[in-house]
């Protein structure tokens, strides 16, 4: 396998803007949020359903593992010197596949800058109608869906095209196998 795999510039570029818009976008929405949102701790666009919130997240995404500031820097930084390298270094097979890391680069870039400046993550976006089911020894209790920001989102989606790119690519190589197998 080739270390490097030379790519179209423009494509190096499209990864590079949607980077770099991605952090551009972040930023600005958690400046809005802490400007804003931090002194009135909620606004409802829609009462009940979809609420700007502010929230200071300690946690990983959605909250999760609160408190482990140094554990998510240092996970956060291989994940994107890792996509990072893979991507500049041409081995995306596809320029949707390049665009997803490159949008899960752009969240996780989002979320490192208040990690390092701040200590925690500034999380705003809050879709109360969303509910998910947790199991206790009550039963089944439905809970809000947590508080995100656009970086969150950036990594989520990015990941969702990741998981579809592969998919589409083994339903293609298993037919293909198929088809050379049969004749």
């Amino acid at each position: 396998m080739k270390l490097f795999i030379k790519k179209k510039n423009s494509e190096y570029l499209m990864y590079s803007l949607t980077i770099a818009l991605g952090i551009l976008l972040d930023r600005i929405s958690k400046l809005l949020a802490v400007e804003f949102l931090k002194k009135i701790d909620t606004l409802p666009l829609i009462e009940n359903v979809f609420h700007f919130t502010y929230v200071e997240n300690r946690g990983a995404a959605f909250g999760m593992m609160s408190d482990q500031r140094w554990l998510f820097i240092v996970a956060s930084t291989v994940a994107i010197i890792g996509f990072s390298l893979y991507l500049y270094l041409g081995h995306a097979d596809s320029s949707l596949f390049g665009f997803a890391i490159a949008l899960v680069i752009s969240g996780g870039i989002g979320n490192m800058i208040d990690r390092l400046s701040l200590g925690y993550v500034v999380d705003f976006i809050h879709c109360k109608f969303v509910k998910y089911p947790v199991f206790s020894d009550f039963g089944i209790v439905w809970r809000e869906f947590p508080v995100f920001n656009i970086a969150d989102s950036f990594v989520c989606v990015g990941a969702g095209l990741l998981i579809f790119v592969l998919i589409r690519e083994f339903i293609k190589e298993s037919k293909n196998a198929k088809k050379s197998g049969s004749k």
